[in-house]
């Protein structure tokens, strides 16, 4: 494929914006090569600034479940953008996002709207730790919550040891309230808690991790979590940025038969425009300012725009009772086909798929964390994303990286797709 207007904007972008990109993982770094600048995209396709035409398995990293420019919500952003983008006051439509997502998602009364996922999850740990009076907290390693400095955290030598600064710019004082534990591992998890006792406001984890590959819960680890959170006074938060509304109309809360404390939206809840949100219980939200001592503010908070989208996107699926099953069933062929495409072809590799995420890994072993996601052969996968690229398909430039699958797509496009597999894989 001829990419020469795209490298052409990424030199002139690189001159003024840092990297060329907004967001680090456009960049290409982990794949090599200039990246493609995408002007248009309907239904399961997108179109480069050169005209190229690609079967799209990022989908916005997500929201589009529907496919790209879909008629209802393009429509309802035209018309509410007719009657201005924003106002800073309250408007209704706020409310009635609110309760159709309250009547969708089990385990929440109360909603929050915000600007992205990563405000979703900095917020809910600032009202976990408001609501319990606590200071410290536990991730995982792998599990991406958006770029506040709570989340930037690696490893320190030891299970038990506080984090350290994983950015420039983190300081040690947030580090040390810290603490990162192994994905899908109960036992490590127990250890840090002993290890801190009656100090830890909340754990937050991706239910299904996405930022290290599609990555499942294991042997009854969400059920082990809630346990242990509920023996040591721990709220439990999901970060459902990308599960939310896709896996299931309430989310992995619903799929997996699981109660969390407070639960993180973003990307679906907004149709694809900017926006997040965080919900709990009314007791939990009752902390929240204006009600209670825990601040939090936004703007642009539940901005006219994306609250039509948003409300616009949750009717649909809310409406459609067979949309969760599509999905699955597409991802279940695709699945089945790239494994047939890379078996006869002798590549070595590993198949992780939760609903419509699904990864490839390039290793034999089970991807069960961050530490197993990464034994994967990169050099493989950068190979197979840019032979990918070449045969008209779109999937996340890095190897910890999902795929989203979106009703839009055929069985027409997922056998193109299984098509191109087989081709690239014939040269790996």
């Amino acid at each position: 494929m001829n990419y020469t207007r795209s490298s052409a904007l990424f030199a002139q972008a690189e001159k003024v914006i840092p990297g060329g990109v907004n967001s680090p993982v456009r960049a290409f770094k982990a794949v090599g090569g200039t990246p493609i600048f995408i002007k248009e995209a309907k239904g399961a396709y997108l179109v480069d600034e050169d005209n190229n035409k690609y079967i799209d398995y990022i989908n916005s990293w997500g929201p589009m479940i529907l496919g790209h420019a879909y008629k209802p919500v393009v429509d309802a952003v035209v018309e509410k953008t007719k009657k201005g983008t924003s106002f800073g006051t309250p408007t209704e439509i706020e409310t009635q996002i609110a309760e159709l997502a309250v009547s969708m998602v089990p385990n929440i009364d109360m909603i929050r709207f915000v600007n992205s996922g990563t405000e979703a999850c900095m917020s809910a740990v600032r009202l976990a730790r408001g609501y319990t009076g606590k200071d410290k907290i536990i991730k995982f390693a792998g599990c991406y919550h958006g770029h506040s400095d709570s989340f930037l955290i690696q490893a320190g030598s030891g299970a038990v040891t506080f984090g350290a600064p994983n950015s420039p710019g983190v300081t040690q004082g947030t580090a040390k309230d810290t603490l990162l534990a192994r994905y899908n591992d109960i036992e490590n998890v127990k250890q840090i808690i002993e290890a801190n006792k009656g100090e830890i406001a909340c754990i937050i984890l991706e239910p299904v991790a996405g930022n290290m590959g599609c990555i499942p819960p294991q042997n009854d680890f969400l059920k082990q979590l809630r346990e242990v959170c509920d023996a040591n006074d721990i709220l439990l938060i999901f970060d459902e940025v990308m599960t939310g509304f896709r896996l299931a109309k309430g989310g992995a809360q619903e799929l997996f038969n699981m109660k969390a404390d407070i639960v993180c939206f973003g990307k679906v809840i907004g149709g694809g425009l900017p926006v997040g949100a965080f919900a709990a219980n009314k007791e939990i939200m009752s902390h929240l300012a204006p009600l209670g001592p825990v601040y939090q503010a936004g703007t642009l908070s539940g901005n006219p725009l994306a609250m039509a989208a948003g409300l616009a996107m949750l009717q649909e699926l809310n409406k459609d009772s067979e949309i969760y099953t599509r999905l699955e069933e597409k991802t279940a062929y695709l699945h089945n086909g790239i494994v047939e495409a890379l078996t006869k072809n002798n590549i070595t590799h590993t198949i992780n798929r939760v609903g419509s995420m699904i990864s490839v890994h390039f290793d034999e072993g089970a991807v069960v964390d961050f530490e197993t996601a990464a034994k994967g052969n990169n050099e493989t996968f950068k190979k197979f994303f840019h032979g990918m690229l070449d045969n008209g398909v779109y999937i996340a430039p890095s190897a910890f990286e999902t795929w989203f699958i979106t009703d839009a797509l055929s069985y027409e496009d997922l056998d193109k797709t299984i098509a191109a597999v087989d081709a690239v894989a014939k040269t790996l």
